[in-house]
C-alpha cells in the first residue's frame, strides 16, 4: 500500500492524521517569547487563552496528530472536498500545463476555516469552555467559528476588521444566523479599541487591532478562551487535511505536482496545501516549486523583514519570529479583506527564510481577472483572497507554454466569492484599484518593531 494511502479511512477517504512540518524541517522554528522576560514561553503562559489540548499541538514536534473521531464526524458533512481538473481552464490558456484545485468552498462555512474551526471548537468545549473571543478579517473565519460554536454549544464573540464589516454585511448576517455576535473593529466595548478610536474616529481597522481585542475580552473572563484563524502552528497544523487529501487523490489520478501555489494572509490555507507536500520532499522525496502568492498592498513575504513581532497591535499577544510589516500597520482597503494581516505564519516565515519555498506580490486588478477567468471556465466564482492563488498558477501555465513544457501545477481555491459579489460589481464598473500601502506608515511601523537580542 503507498504511504500516503495510510492517512485515510479506507470507508470515508477522511484523513485519521493531521501532519506536522516541524517534525522533518531540518532546523527548527525559533520559539515564540514571552513579551515581558524575553524567555521562550512555557505552556502555562498560553494557559488564559487556549485548552492545554491545543497548547500541546502548538509546540508539538511530532509527525502525526490524531484526528478526534468527533472533529472527522463533522468533517465527513464535506471532507474530503474535491480535487478538480481545471481542463476548461488549460484550453483557454492553450497551455500544455495540467493545472489541478483543491475546492474548499464546499464546507458549510464556504471555505477552508472551518477545518481549523471545529477542532478548536470541540477542545474548548472539553476543556469545559462557554465562551470564545475571536477576530476575523472578511469574515471567513468568523462564520467558520460561528458555525463551530453552534455545533457545539459554545457562544461566540467576533470582532469584525471595520472595512469588512461595512463592505460584507452578508457575512455579518452569517454569523448572526449561527447564533454568534459580530462587532465592527476598533469599536468602543474594549480599552484597545478605544484607544484607537480616540486617535482615529474614523479607523477603517485591521487584524492586529481585532486580535487586541478579543484577547483583552477573552483575558478578562475565565469562561472565555481566545481563538485565532490562521498563523498559528495549530492551526496551520489543523489544515493538513487539504494537503493530506491532496497527495492522496493525486496518487488515484497518478500525478503529481510539480508546482503548488497558494494564497497568504496569515498562512493557514497555504501551509494546509503545502506543507504535507513539503513534508513529503523533506524525507527524501520528489522536489516541488511551492509559491506563497500576496498582495501587493499587503506585502509581509515579499516586503516586511524577518523578525520577532507581536501578533496585535495593543501588544498584548507574545513576540514570535516572521515576516512583518509591523504590528501597528494598516493595510488599504482593499476587497482580499482575508490578506491584511501584518505578520505572516511564523512556520510559512520560517521555511521561507530556510529557502524552501518562494513568494510573490500582486495586485488585486490582475487577480480579479484570474477570477473572473476561472468562474467562465469551470463555473466556480472564487473568493477575492483566492484569486492570489490563481493568478499564480495561470502565470506558471502560461510560463509552460512559452516553455514548451507540461507540468503538473496545483493551486488551493479556499473558498467561494459568493458573498463578496459587490467587489465583483466593482470590478465590472471599474471600480477598483490598484491600491498602494503607505511607505510612511510603513518605515513608521517597522521602526518600532521590539528590539530583541540575537540568540
Amino acid at each position: 500500500m503507498p504511504q500516503t494511502v495510510k492517512y485515510l479511512l479506507d470507508e470515508s477517504r477522511i484523513p485519521k492524521f493531521w501532519y506536522n512540518l516541524v517534525a522533518d524541517l531540518p532546523v527548527p522554528p525559533p520559539p515564540p517569547l514571552h513579551p515581558g522576560t524575553l524567555q521562550p514561553l512555557g505552556p502555562d503562559d498560553l494557559a488564559p487563552l487556549f485548552p492545554m489540548s491545543l497548547i500541546q499541538q502548538e509546540v508539538s514536534t511530532e509527525r502525526e496528530i490524531e484526528i478526534p473521531k468527533p472533529v472527522r464526524e463533522i468533517y465527513r458533512q464535506w471532507r474530503p472536498s474535491p480535487l478538480y481538473r481545471a481542463r476548461r481552464l488549460e484550453q483557454a490558456l492553450d497551455t500544455p500545463a495540467r493545472i489541478y484545485y483543491k475546492y474548499e468552498g464546499v464546507s458549510p462555512a464556504g471555505s477552508h476555516k472551518p477545518n481549523t474551526a471545529v477542532p478548536q471548537a470541540f477542545y474548548n468545549r472539553e476543556a469545559g469552555i462557554k465562551r470564545i473571543a475571536t477576530e476575523t478579517g472578511a469574515g471567513q473565519w468568523g462564520s467558520s467559528l460561528a458555525f463551530a460554536g453552534a455545533l457545539f454549544g459554545i457562544e461566540v464573540e467576533i470582532f469584525m476588521v471595520r472595512v469588512s464589516y461595512n463592505q460584507k454585511p452578508y457575512r455579518r448576517a452569517l454569523m448572526e444566523t449561527w447564533g454568534a455576535t459580530c462587532t465592527a473593529s476598533p469599536s468602543e466595548q474594549t480599552a484597545a479599541g478605544r484607544a484607537i478610536l480616540a486617535q482615529r474616529p474614523d479607523h477603517p481597522g485591521s487584524l492586529g487591532i481585532a486580535i487586541s481585542e478579543a484577547v483583552e475580552v477573552a483575558a478578562q473572563r475565565a469562561d472565555t478562551n481566545y481563538a485565532l484563524g490562521s498563523v498559528l502552528n495549530h492551526v496551520l497544523l489543523h489544515q493538513t487535511v487539504v494537503g493530506v487529501e491532496a497527495l492522496a487523490q493525486l496518487e488515484m489520478a497518478d500525478d503529481y505536482p510539480d508546482v503548488i501555489v497558494g494564497c497568504t494572509g496569515g498562512g493557514s490555507n497555504f501551509a494546509g496545501i503545502a506543507f504535507p507536500f513539503l513534508g513529503a520532499q523533506l524525507r527524501g522525496g520528489r522536489k516541488t516549486r511551492i509559491i506563497a502568492v500576496e498582495p501587493a498592498a499587503c506585502p509581509t513575504l515579499t516586503r516586511g523583514p524577518y523578525a520577532y513581532d507581536f501578533g496585535d497591535t495593543a501588544h498584548l499577544t507574545p513576540l514570535t519570529k516572521m515576516h512583518t510589516l509591523g504590528s501597528t500597520f494598516t493595510p488599504p482597503g482593499f476587497h482580499a479583506g482575508g490578506l491584511r494581516y501584518h505578520g505572516m505564519a511564523p512556520l510559512v516565515s520560517h521555511v521561507k527564510e530556510l529557502g524552501l519555498i518562494e513568494a510573490r506580490a500582486y495586485h488585486q486588478i490582475a487577480c480579479f481577472e484570474a477570477g473572473v477567468l476561472l468562474a467562465r471556465t469551470e463555473g466556480i466564482l472564487p473568493a477575492p483572497e483566492a484569486n492570489h492563488a490563481i493568478r499564480g498558477a495561470i502565470d506558471e501555465a502560461l510560463r509552460c507554454k512559452e516553455e514548451g513544457v507540461s507540468r503538473a501545477i496545483l493551486f488551493n481555491l479556499c473558498g467561494h466569492g459568493h458573498f463578496d459579489m459587490q467587489a465583483y460589481m466593482d470590478y465590472f464598473a471599474n471600480k477598483l484599484t490598484d491600491q498602494a500601502y503607505d511607505e510612511a506608515e510603513l518605515a513608521m511601523a517597522l521602526a518600532g518593531l521590539p528590539s530583541v537580542p540575537a540568540a
